[in-house]
């Protein structure tokens, strides 16, 4: 039924796969940003916290009875760290984007969303129609003169703190225009919570920025903190607005409860000792200017591949040499990159090895 449209995918080189590799394989490829996730002390910490409970499933969705004490606690605990009123847990950072943005932007609203948004936000805004404004990827000038132009309804904005791909920090000139214009700014962290700022809080720690009532932090659990979820923070009025109009909330079976208590005790461990991750992460990124001449401000290295075939041809080459790297293509990137992760799961010797190849 479909073979028409297999067959230009693999023309094109774009066919993907599930395949599982070998563990041996040195891991330059996973979001696991800080390692969590070959930690089995974190892993039984959390088996040991739950076995606690009697309850171990979320069984319904958390407006019916899934709410646990655990998500409360995550809740809490996020909120406290980052300086936001309020939070609610997610069932992952796909769903959150989706709650966040066809939720918020009602009738008269504007969306104003970066180019280069995650394939979440993307798919969330064709529910909204005309209300979708793309601006140019992380250009505060560009935005304010497009949000200018609306003055009728409320304005939201959609950024990243790290952009997926490219790595790139988002602007810190877009905060100011969010303030000056009184708009909505929903930053999705998945990649910046738990790499950028001295205790790993994020882009708003990196710039020092106290959250404010328009501030709408997104973040995921599946990347730096070793698990899988998500969460939002914002106002309290926010937060309540979502309980009641956000369909992947209200609809979706509450997220796994183990999950849940894994992700607290890996990010209770990185706030009680910040500094030593914080160390560890500038250190992969001095290996990485050291060796490529490239400076990095996150956990992500993207590399310019002529085309795709040479793109998975080099990945296999480097798994010949036991590195495993990402190998991305369209449609999630204009051109194909092979996408590095300096992780502090995998040593420093062996990231200077690796790039020493390219």
């Amino acid at each position: 039924m479909y073979q028409n449209e297999l067959k230009a995918l693999k023309k094109a080189e774009r066919f993907r796969q599930r395949q599982i590799f070998d563990e041996n394989l040195i891991d330059f490829a996973s979001n696991d940003y800080l390692g969590f996730s070959n930690d089995k002390k974190q892993f039984k910490k959390a088996f040991d916290w739950l076995k606690d409970f009697d309850t171990h499933s979320p069984k319904a969705s958390m407006l019916v009875n899934g709410y646990h004490e655990i998500h409360q606690g995550l809740e809490r605990t996020l909120c406290s760290l980052n300086g936001f009123e309020e939070g609610i847990i997610v069932g992952s950072g796909f769903l959150a984007n989706m709650a966040l943005i066809e939720s918020l932007v009602r009738k008269k609203d504007m969306l104003f969303i970066d180019e280069d948004y995650h394939a979440s936000g993307m798919m969330a805004t064709g529910l909204l129609g005309d209300r979708v404004i793309k601006f140019k990827h992380n250009d505060p000038q560009d935005l304010e003169e497009k949000l200018k132009k609306h003055t009728i309804g409320r304005k939201i904005i959609a950024v990243e703190g790290v952009y997926s791909m490219s790595g790139v920090v988002c602007s810190r000139e877009i905060f100011e225009v969010a303030d000056r214009e009184e708009a909505l700014l929903i930053v999705d962290e998945a990649h910046s919570a738990g790499v950028l700022g001295e205790k790993l809080l994020g882009v708003f720690e990196y710039y020092n920025i106290e959250p404010k009532d328009n501030h709408i932090k997104m973040g995921t659990l599946g990347k730096a903190y070793g698990s899988y979820g998500a969460y939002i923070l914002a106002s309290a009025q926010i937060i309540s607005y979502l309980e009641n109009r956000a369909k992947p909330i209200i609809y979706s079976t509450a997220p796994s409860i183990f999950d849940t208590a894994l992700a607290l005790v890996n990010i209770s461990k990185v706030a009680n000792n910040p500094q030593n991750f914080s160390d560890k992460i500038k250190e992969r990124q001095a290996v990485v200017k050291k060796v490529t001449g490239i400076e990095i401000q996150s956990l992500i290295l993207p590399i310019p591949i002529a085309d795709n075939p040479m793109t998975q041809r080099l990945q296999q080459a480097l798994i010949i040499k036991g590195y495993l790297v990402g190998a991305i293509r369209q449609p999630t990137v204009d051109k194909p990159i092979l996408r590095v992760i300096p992780r502090l799961g995998s040593s420093k010797k062996a990231l200077k090895k690796l790039l020493n190849h390219f």
